[in-house]
């Protein structure tokens, strides 16, 4: 993201939407816990924020210190998450759609309009916008990117001291080594995807 809000954001602006909703999720590929989505509208009277971009391109401490700020300056912000057991009756997908559409809802201001991260959602039942690559080139996106990796980060951290085996505090629940050798000597939790775990593991999975 090059110095703030995007081309594609201030036209919008000269346009006339005032409250530009950035969307974002966090967790569609990990093998444990929840996906998370962010929805946030930032002042377009202020400058933006330095150093915002893409969640996954930043220090653990730039993220939740970015997070703070953006929480602070928010016109509006909103985040929801669908559970495990969500993803696995609606696939991941249709469960992040699910989580976008309450996030928006959640949202005590009405946004003129919407950005979402990667190409639009057929089934999210809210006009919007795609936008590929949008959290490292959008702002509003950008934001909503930190904040949902943050929130997530955290979640993932408090269910690691009740299952540390797994390393949820290191990886997020993502399929690191030391994830893929803990399922495989102690099983399922509560918090894993199984049909992600059994494809991460080539079908070979203990339940």
């Amino acid at each position: 993201m090059a110095g703030g809000w995007s081309a594609l954001e201030r036209s919008l602006r000269k346009a006339g939407a005032t409250h530009i909703a950035g969307v974002d999720e966090v967790g569609r590929g990990p093998l444990a816990g929840p996906v998370v989505v962010c929805a946030v509208i930032m002042p377009a009277d202020k400058r933006a924020i330095p150093g915002v971009t893409d969640s996954k391109q930043l220090r653990a401490a730039d993220r939740e210190r970015l997070a703070a700020r953006i929480e602070a300056e928010a016109v509006a912000i909103a985040v929801r998450a669908s559970s495990v057991a969500e993803i696995a009756r609606h696939n991941i997908l249709q469960a992040t759609v699910r989580a976008m559409a309450r996030a928006l809802a959640a949202l005590p201001v009405r946004p003129d309009e919407v950005l979402v991260d990667g190409k639009p959602m057929k089934t999210l039942d809210v006009p919007h916008r795609g936008v590929v690559g949008g959290d490292a080139a959008c702002y509003s996106i950008g934001c909503a990117s930190i904040v949902a990796k943050v929130v997530r980060d955290r979640l993932m951290a408090r269910l690691a001291t009740r299952h540390p085996a797994y390393g949820w505090e290191a990886n997020a629940g993502y399929g690191t080594p030391v994830h893929l050798a803990a399922l495989r000597a102690q099983g399922i939790t509560a918090h894993h995807r199984v049909q992600f775990c059994r494809t991460a593991l080539g079908g070979q999975l203990a339940l």
